[in-house]
């Protein structure tokens, strides 16, 4: 039986002290939630202070991005030692924004993949299409791509260490929302992949969340799908009680 993950993408928004009253709101809202992993990424700056809010609760701390060095000359980095140090238990990795703004190829994803799983950081593979790209026909190429290469050289239980996130980048920040049925075909697709590249006991453990526009208003429908396993949130991930509210749709 999988777990789903809620986790959310707080994105380049929060100072240290809306991050640590945001997250004390959403400590208390979702507090006794039992059945659901529930995440929160805030920006590098917050980390230090949002960790000590979520210390001894339900809540898990994840960082937004990842350097694959531990250390050296890499001027405004930051490594895995590091966010492990500060109380990091997931890291997303190749969000399509970095992919789209900061150059992050398949290669750099599967470097950072590897790096977070050598120290026991949990890497949350984010994989997914732009609209010309679902409009051309080319999704299941395009997230083949992305899956087969941020996991290459993986063994079995370094992959059960990490979470796929299917976040189709039309949907990201626009109000569109896949459709439950769209997100299930990409989710399954993920799926078998994962059974056709090691097997299906492997394929079926593994959490694949959605990514997304999710809110309150369309959560509990897509987090029905068979395939779906939680989400990763963006904007309603802002405000405690629209996250609370999608923590509870996953319950």
């Amino acid at each position: 039986m999988r777990t789903p993950i809620i986790a959310g993408n707080w994105k380049l928004n929060k100072t240290i002290s809306e991050a640590v009253a945001l997250t004390t709101e959403l400590r208390d809202l979702v507090a006794g939630s039992k059945g659901v992993e529930i995440v929160v990424a805030p920006p590098f700056t917050a980390l230090d202070a949002v960790s000590k809010v979520v210390n001894g609760s339900n809540i898990r701390l994840a960082a937004q991005d990842v350097y694959w060095e531990d250390s050296g000359a890499f001027t405004g980095e930051v490594s895995v030692p590091m966010l492990k140090d500060i109380g990091c238990d997931y890291v997303i990795i190749g969000h399509s924004e970095r992919r789209q703004y900061f150059a992050e190829t398949n290669q750099t994803v599967n470097q950072k993949v590897q790096a977070a799983l050598s120290h026991n950081l949990k890497p949350i593979l984010c994989v997914g299409e732009l609209l010309e790209e679902r409009e051309a026909g080319h999704t299941e190429k395009v997230v083949e791509s992305h899956v087969t290469g941020g996991i290459k050289g993986l063994i079995e239980t370094e992959l059960l260490s990490c979470v796929i996130a299917y976040e189709p980048v039309w949907a990201i920040g626009t109000g569109k929302t896949a459709t439950p049925d769209q997100a299930q075909d990409v989710h399954k697709y993920i799926r078998d992949l994962i059974t056709n590249t090691y097997s299906k006991d492997v394929a079926s453990q593994i959490c694949i969340q959605y990514g997304g526009s999710v809110k309150p208003e369309n959560a509990a429908e897509l987090m029905t799908q068979p395939d779906v396993d939680g989400a990763l949130v963006g904007g309603a991930s802002l405000n405690a009680e629209s996250f609370a509210q999608i923590v509870k749709h996953a319950l």
